[in-house]
Protein backbone atom coordinates (compact mmCIF):
# COMPACT_ATOMS: atom_id res chain seq x y z
CA UNK A 1 0.00 0.00 0.00
CA UNK A 2 1.49 3.43 -0.68
CA UNK A 3 1.06 6.17 1.30
CA UNK A 4 -1.64 9.13 0.28
CA UNK A 5 0.86 11.88 0.55
CA UNK A 6 2.48 9.88 -2.35
CA UNK A 7 -0.38 8.01 -4.06
CA UNK A 8 -2.62 10.24 -6.02
CA UNK A 9 -4.58 9.58 -8.74
CA UNK A 10 -1.86 9.36 -11.50
CA UNK A 11 0.41 6.76 -9.15
CA UNK A 12 -0.99 3.62 -8.68
CA UNK A 13 -0.42 -0.05 -8.88
CA UNK A 14 -0.16 -1.75 -11.94
CA UNK A 15 -3.23 -3.47 -13.30
CA UNK A 16 -3.60 -5.56 -16.25
CA UNK A 17 -4.62 -3.61 -18.59
CA UNK A 18 -1.49 -1.61 -18.34
CA UNK A 19 1.18 -4.01 -19.37
CA UNK A 20 1.37 -3.63 -22.83
CA UNK A 21 1.82 0.44 -22.36
CA UNK A 22 4.29 -0.61 -19.75
CA UNK A 23 6.10 -3.01 -22.64
CA UNK A 24 6.18 -0.03 -25.02
CA UNK A 25 7.53 2.62 -22.58
CA UNK A 26 10.10 0.04 -21.19
CA UNK A 27 11.12 -0.99 -24.80
CA UNK A 28 11.88 2.36 -25.73
CA UNK A 29 14.21 3.03 -23.37
CA UNK A 30 15.99 -0.66 -23.66
CA UNK A 31 16.30 0.17 -27.19
CA UNK A 32 18.35 3.15 -26.48
CA UNK A 33 20.69 0.20 -24.10
CA UNK A 34 19.36 2.50 -20.97
CA UNK A 35 17.63 -0.09 -18.49
CA UNK A 36 17.04 -4.25 -19.58
CA UNK A 37 13.98 -4.72 -21.50
CA UNK A 38 10.86 -7.10 -20.43
CA UNK A 39 8.87 -9.06 -21.97
CA UNK A 40 4.95 -8.98 -21.74
CA UNK A 41 5.08 -12.57 -20.47
CA UNK A 42 7.87 -11.27 -17.54
CA UNK A 43 5.65 -8.15 -17.15
CA UNK A 44 2.15 -10.42 -16.00
CA UNK A 45 4.01 -12.55 -14.49
CA UNK A 46 6.03 -9.65 -12.27
CA UNK A 47 2.95 -7.47 -12.56
CA UNK A 48 2.51 -6.77 -8.77
CA UNK A 49 5.52 -5.37 -8.45
CA UNK A 50 5.18 -2.30 -10.59
CA UNK A 51 4.04 1.13 -9.70
CA UNK A 52 2.12 3.39 -12.83
CA UNK A 53 1.90 7.18 -13.53
CA UNK A 54 -1.41 6.99 -15.09
CA UNK A 55 -2.30 10.14 -16.60
CA UNK A 56 -4.73 9.19 -19.60
CA UNK A 57 -1.84 6.94 -20.73
CA UNK A 58 1.07 4.90 -18.63
CA UNK A 59 3.45 8.16 -18.74
CA UNK A 60 5.63 6.42 -15.68
CA UNK A 61 6.65 3.02 -14.62
CA UNK A 62 8.48 1.63 -12.02
CA UNK A 63 9.05 -1.93 -10.18
CA UNK A 64 9.63 -2.81 -6.33
CA UNK A 65 11.36 -6.36 -6.59
CA UNK A 66 12.23 -8.41 -3.76
CA UNK A 67 15.05 -10.24 -3.41
CA UNK A 68 14.59 -11.74 -0.28
CA UNK A 69 14.70 -11.07 3.27
CA UNK A 70 15.99 -7.76 3.89
CA UNK A 71 16.39 -6.73 0.07
CA UNK A 72 14.42 -5.35 -2.75
CA UNK A 73 15.20 -3.83 -5.86
CA UNK A 74 14.34 -0.69 -8.03
CA UNK A 75 14.08 -1.80 -11.59
CA UNK A 76 12.42 -0.85 -14.68
CA UNK A 77 11.95 3.33 -13.74
CA UNK A 78 11.00 4.38 -17.00
CA UNK A 79 9.49 8.32 -17.38
CA UNK A 80 7.91 9.45 -20.98
CA UNK A 81 10.72 12.04 -22.69
CA UNK A 82 7.51 14.52 -22.59
CA UNK A 83 7.10 14.74 -18.70
CA UNK A 84 10.76 14.37 -17.47
CA UNK A 85 11.81 16.66 -15.17
CA UNK A 86 8.27 17.35 -13.49
CA UNK A 87 8.91 15.04 -10.68
CA UNK A 88 7.24 11.91 -11.48
CA UNK A 89 10.44 9.48 -11.08
CA UNK A 90 11.12 11.30 -7.94
CA UNK A 91 7.23 10.17 -6.83
CA UNK A 92 7.51 6.91 -8.34
CA UNK A 93 10.41 6.10 -6.61
CA UNK A 94 9.61 6.92 -3.39
CA UNK A 95 6.34 4.79 -3.42
CA UNK A 96 8.54 2.19 -4.02
CA UNK A 97 10.67 3.16 -1.07
CA UNK A 98 7.45 3.79 1.19
CA UNK A 99 6.05 0.38 -0.07
CA UNK A 100 9.53 -1.55 0.80
CA UNK A 101 9.44 0.54 4.58
CA UNK A 102 5.85 -0.73 4.74
CA UNK A 103 7.10 -4.78 4.34
CA UNK A 104 10.01 -4.17 6.57
CA UNK A 105 13.31 -3.89 3.86
CA UNK A 106 15.24 -2.26 4.97
CA UNK A 107 17.84 -2.47 1.70
CA UNK A 108 16.82 -1.36 -1.79
CA UNK A 109 18.93 -1.29 -4.63
CA UNK A 110 19.59 0.01 -7.55
CA UNK A 111 21.61 -0.73 -11.01
CA UNK A 112 21.52 2.36 -12.96
CA UNK A 113 23.02 5.19 -15.62
CA UNK A 114 21.42 7.72 -13.73
CA UNK A 115 23.19 8.15 -10.15
CA UNK A 116 23.30 11.75 -9.52
CA UNK A 117 18.86 11.61 -9.84
CA UNK A 118 19.44 8.56 -6.89
CA UNK A 119 21.42 10.39 -4.95
CA UNK A 120 19.47 12.86 -4.53
CA UNK A 121 17.21 10.56 -2.92
CA UNK A 122 19.48 9.59 -0.48
CA UNK A 123 20.76 6.57 -1.94
CA UNK A 124 24.65 5.76 -1.42
CA UNK A 125 26.93 4.32 -4.48
CA UNK A 126 28.13 0.94 -3.78
CA UNK A 127 30.79 -1.62 -5.41
CA UNK A 128 28.47 -3.90 -7.46
CA UNK A 129 30.36 -6.96 -6.03
CA UNK A 130 29.64 -6.19 -2.49
CA UNK A 131 25.79 -7.05 -3.98
CA UNK A 132 24.85 -10.47 -3.37
CA UNK A 133 25.17 -13.20 -5.92
CA UNK A 134 21.17 -14.27 -6.57
CA UNK A 135 20.55 -10.74 -8.03
CA UNK A 136 22.50 -10.96 -11.24
CA UNK A 137 19.81 -13.65 -12.55
CA UNK A 138 18.56 -10.95 -14.65
CA UNK A 139 22.04 -9.46 -15.81
CA UNK A 140 22.43 -12.80 -17.80
CA UNK A 141 19.42 -11.93 -20.09
CA UNK A 142 21.30 -8.27 -20.52
CA UNK A 143 23.27 -7.35 -24.02
CA UNK A 144 26.07 -6.13 -21.67
CA UNK A 145 26.41 -8.75 -19.27
CA UNK A 146 29.34 -9.56 -18.14
CA UNK A 147 30.83 -5.80 -19.10
CA UNK A 148 28.04 -3.19 -17.70
CA UNK A 149 29.02 -0.14 -17.17
CA UNK A 150 25.96 0.39 -14.90
CA UNK A 151 26.77 1.51 -11.27
CA UNK A 152 25.28 0.26 -8.17
CA UNK A 153 23.29 1.55 -5.16
CA UNK A 154 21.56 1.21 -2.07
CA UNK A 155 18.89 2.83 0.20
CA UNK A 156 19.24 2.21 3.70
CA UNK A 157 16.04 2.61 5.77
CA UNK A 158 17.75 2.65 9.30
CA UNK A 159 20.32 5.66 7.74
CA UNK A 160 17.62 7.66 6.14
CA UNK A 161 14.67 7.97 8.95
Amino acid sequence: MIPDKIMNESIRPARMGDVKEIHSLLQLYAGKGLLLGRSISSLYDQLRDFIVYDENGIFGVCALHICWDDLAEIRSLAVSEEIQGQGVGEALVLACLAEAKRLDISRVFTLTYQGPFFQKLKFDEIDKRDLPHKIWSDCLQCPQFPDCDEEAYVWTADDKE
